[in-house]
């Protein structure tokens, strides 16, 4: 067939087109596949930005990418970290997936969910991440293991947990890299922005999935004075509130620097940007909430109400537009399924929650009807209550507890309960509730268990922030992070595992973990700080306390081992026959007197038979 040059013209001008997103925004085939940067802050909430209508907080480079994204205003994410990290991963409400505490094994993702990385990575993309996972550090549990080809940070929790190696304060800190601990100069922040920046060098023309998740602004601080200096001498704030604002606009400077170096490597046209927080402030709301009840943790408004940006030149999704439709991390997974062209991964996937957002970013007032949202913020709990701290959303009405309903549209502020007024509602959404608490069954779902004895890692280490606190015991305190380790606190729980095969398994039990290279009765002097202001308030991070221990015991499922400790030890190890399947793992430290604690770390590998 001859053409002409009209003819010509057109088909390029179609080709151009396509590409660029005029003919619709989704991607229709690998050529121009748009990139694909999922940005979220820690602990920082909708009232903690510039272009928000904070008075004081300096946000300059969120107040641009605001300026020029499609902006949902009433996006809604969990109420803590890990169940919000598990909804965006997978589309799914948090409930499901087996996540709904922040420690205690109770934020590892179940391993028959499929994440957000694996679409990706099905779709020809290269992923990384760069940041806070806070869904499991050990085997199937790891970024590595759920579709992720890069990772650099933290595993469960942040800062200063007991997962987290000892001593890190977010200034020159030690993170994983892919499993291992790595070495790193410089401020977290920082840090992970460089390593974003570096893995997306690194793909070289191949479309990339980047999931940069900090750790700010959520606590402990590690602010150099400089970074202060523009908020302090303002009488409104205490110095918690200037540092917490300083860390933001850390993170701020660094979106700016990632945003230049987009445009310096010509990928800002194709670079989908998407900036969300994990769930309300946790500092900012003594200076500006937005209006909102409450702060993180809360089931009101406050709590889980987040600013979302989504932003994409080559789709046409540069101007400012408002979106005031009911929204939620679970639409995101959706959103990019179907903006991206994503494939499904080989296993499947659960059935998703939510639904996609184009609709809404190619018409504001598109036909959009959003699911009902049910959520929990009961951290911590080892059983499940029903009703208690549940809220039912709709676009409308909020019900708290069962027993109290707002208009939402009315009353954002959530001042007037109007349950009494409208029984009828509050029927219809405590129904709804209770079909999805039957369905959902959370007090029956398995525990998360590190598998032990493969090849994906040597060596699984089991930590205090991963027990599961015996159902019949009242702790009124807890062992998650490093300040209560170096205080002792009396506490015990015990770790599900599996183990891969039949064989013999060496167990390395330890007071303090594997880089605190002392006995396990010793005391350690307080560790130097890099600039820090504060630690996980009210423990400081000081000297650790010494323990009077006279013997070791281990018991995995209904065997027992016990051995005396010598002078100095600084661990105590068992080697332990052991079938394949699923157990459990306890450690004590008997004194003189026969009183017991629990031992915070064990270390666990496959000896080769």
């Amino acid at each position: 067939m001859k053409t002409n040059n009209s003819t010509l013209l057109i088909l390029t001008i179609l080709i151009l087109a396509i590409s660029s997103g005029a003919l619709g925004i989704a991607a229709k085939d690998n050529v121009g596949r748009p990139n694909v940067i999922l940005i979220m802050t820690d602990d920082q909430g909708y009232g903690d930005l510039a272009c928000h209508g904070n008075p004081i907080i300096k946000t300059p480079n969120l107040d641009k990418l605001h300026s020029q994204s499609v902006r949902f205003t009433d996006f809604h994410v969990n109420s803590f970290c890990a169940p919000t990290r598990a909804a965006l991963m997978t589309g799914r409400m948090s409930d499901r997936t087996g996540v709904r505490t922040t420690i205690y094994s109770r934020n590892h993702l179940n391993r028959n969910e499929t994440t957000m990385a694996e679409f990706f990575k099905a779709s020809g993309y290269r992923t990384g991440l760069f940041g806070k996972w806070h869904l499991g550090h050990n085997y199937p549990y790891r970024p590595i293991d759920r579709g992720f080809d890069e990772w650099v940070g933290h595993g469960d929790g942040g800062t200063g947990t007991a997962s987290d190696y000892w001593g890190n304060d977010k200034m020159n800190d030690s993170y994983m890299r892919n499993g291992k601990w790595e070495k790193f100069k410089g401020f977290c922040t920082d840090i992970y922005f460089d390593e974003t920046m570096k893995f997306i060098k690194k793909s070289k023309g191949k479309p990339f999935f980047a999931y940069l998740a900090t750790n700010v602004p959520h606590r402990p601080w590690n602010v150099v004075d400089q970074w202060r200096k523009q908020y302090q001498g303002i009488d409104a704030l205490d110095y918690k509130t200037v540092d917490f604002f300083a860390t933001i606009t850390r993170f701020d400077k660094n979106l700016g620097r990632l945003r230049k170096f987009l445009a310096d490597n010509k990928l800002d046209e194709n670079t989908i940007i998407v900036f969300l927080t994990d769930n309300g402030t946790s500092g900012g709301y003594t200076i500006y909430n937005a209006g909102m009840r409450r702060i993180k943790g809360s089931i009101y408004e406050g709590g889980h109400r987040v600013p979302c940006f989504i932003h994409w030149p080559g789709g046409g999704i540069d101007k400012p537009v408002d979106v005031h439709r009911l929204t939620n991390q679970i639409d995101l997974l959706p959103t990019f399924i179907e903006m991206c062209s994503l494939g499904t991964p080989s296993r499947g996937h659960q059935k998703f929650d939510g639904q996609s957002l184009l609709p809404l970013i190619e018409n504001p007032k598109a036909d959009f009807n959003p699911p009902t949202i049910f959520m929990h913020s009961q951290n911590v709990r080892e059983v499940p209550v029903k009703g208690m701290n549940a809220l039912v959303m709709t676009e409308k009405w909020r019900l708290i507890n069962g027993k109290e309903l707002y208009d939402i549209k009315a009353d954002p502020g959530q001042i007037q309960d109007v349950a009494g007024k409208y029984p009828k509602v509050v029927d219809n959404l405590s129904r709804q509730y209770d079909r999805y608490w039957a369905e959902v069954d959370m007090a029956s779902m398995p525990f998360a268990r590190p598998i032990i004895g493969t090849k994906h890692q040597a060596e699984a280490a089991l930590v205090p922030d991963a027990w599961v606190i015996d159902r019949h015991q009242n702790h009124k305190r807890h062992t998650w992070n490093q300040p209560q380790v170096l205080e002792a606190v009396k506490n015990n729980g015990f770790w599900p595992v599996e183990f891969s095969k039949d064989g013999t398994y060496h167990f390395e039990v330890r007071r303090w973990p594997k880089e605190v290279d002392v006995p396990i009765t010793a005391s350690i002097p307080p560790a130097e700080r890099s600039d820090i202001s504060l630690w996980l308030e009210p423990v400081k991070h000081g000297k650790g306390k010494a323990i009077e221990v006279e013997s070791v015991e281990l018991v995995v499922g209904d065997k027992k081992l016990k051995k005396k400790l010598n002078s100095g030890d600084k661990s105590v190890s068992f080697d332990l026959k052991m079938p394949a399947g699923e157990n459990n793992v306890r450690a004590w430290f008997y004194d003189k007197k026969g009183n017991k604690r629990g031992a915070y770390y064990v270390y666990v590998s496959a000896i080769d038979n």
